[in-house]
């Protein structure tokens, strides 16, 4: 896809400050969106992101904003619209882990991944479908994951948060399709970040054995079907879970 593709246009990413939220931003700006990049811990990451995205000659507006914080996410958002009038395509990549057997789970570690990985992505589509419903058009990314799809051991807040994200993005796209907004999301399998880095090589070959195409999945793959679903070239797809997991659900 060229790099006009999305000229004009302004995408938020939340979690832009490492592994596929900073690879989704750098492909938007590649395509010629403005890009605002927001993280709440990874400081130095979201800088060395709107470095690269300024290099493909586009705007960059790094924010600090905890997308679970009402407050937080007023302002990043009063921001915006001063910086760029608007928003017009926002992928909700922001999410975190708190992995621990239901038994043994605190309250805190079920709270504090629902609060960022379902509570986030819902403030954020309340305020950015304000600004899209102006025009009539609008591009929302939801970043689920496989294990919303079919749950693992260990990880039933994960799980409830990302299955929940599905669930948002079907109803918010028959809720804001007349308004022109399309809402889609996307279920990554195992792809090679931080998230990943505490796995032994013996796990990680075991989890290959179960895929497809017998690989790990990267950043840069998410990354273009972000796109997709960010350009034109998918104006008439809405309400939507593409998997990009190498084939491990099938």
């Amino acid at each position: 896809m060229n790099s006009m593709l999305l000229k004009g246009k302004t995408a938020l990413v939340t979690g832009a400050g490492r592994g596929i939220g900073k690879a989704i931003a750098i492909r938007l700006a590649e395509a010629g969106a403005d890009v605002v990049i927001n993280y709440n811990t990874s400081e130095d990451g979201a800088k060395e992101t709107a470095e690269i995205v300024e290099g493909a000659g586009v705007k960059a507006l790094v924010i600090k904003a905890d997308v679970s914080n009402p407050e937080e996410v007023k302002e990043m958002f009063g921001r915006i619209k001063d910086e760029f009038g608007m928003v017009n395509i926002l992928v909700n990549n922001a999410g975190i882990l708190k992995d621990s057997l239901l038994l043994m789970m605190k309250d805190d570690m079920w709270d504090d991944v629902i609060d960022t990985n379902l509570k986030g992505p819902y403030l954020c589509m309340k305020y950015a479908v304000k600004m899209m419903m102006r025009e009539k058009y609008g591009k929302i990314v939801n970043i689920s994951s496989i294990i919303g799809r079919r749950g693992n051991a260990g990880q039933v807040n994960y799980a409830a948060s990302k299955a929940g994200l599905i669930g948002m993005t079907y109803s918010a796209a028959k809720e804001l399709g007349k308004m022109g907004i399309r809402v889609n999301a996307i279920a990554p399998g195992v792809i090679q970040t931080d998230m990943i880095a505490h796995l032994k090589d013996d796990y990680i070959e075991h989890l290959k054995e179960g895929i497809a195409l017998g690989k790990l999945g990267t950043p840069e793959e998410v990354a273009e079907v972000v796109l997709f679903f960010a350009s034109p070239a998918s104006d008439y797809v809405t309400g939507q879970v593409i998997g990009v997991d190498g084939g491990q659900v099938i």
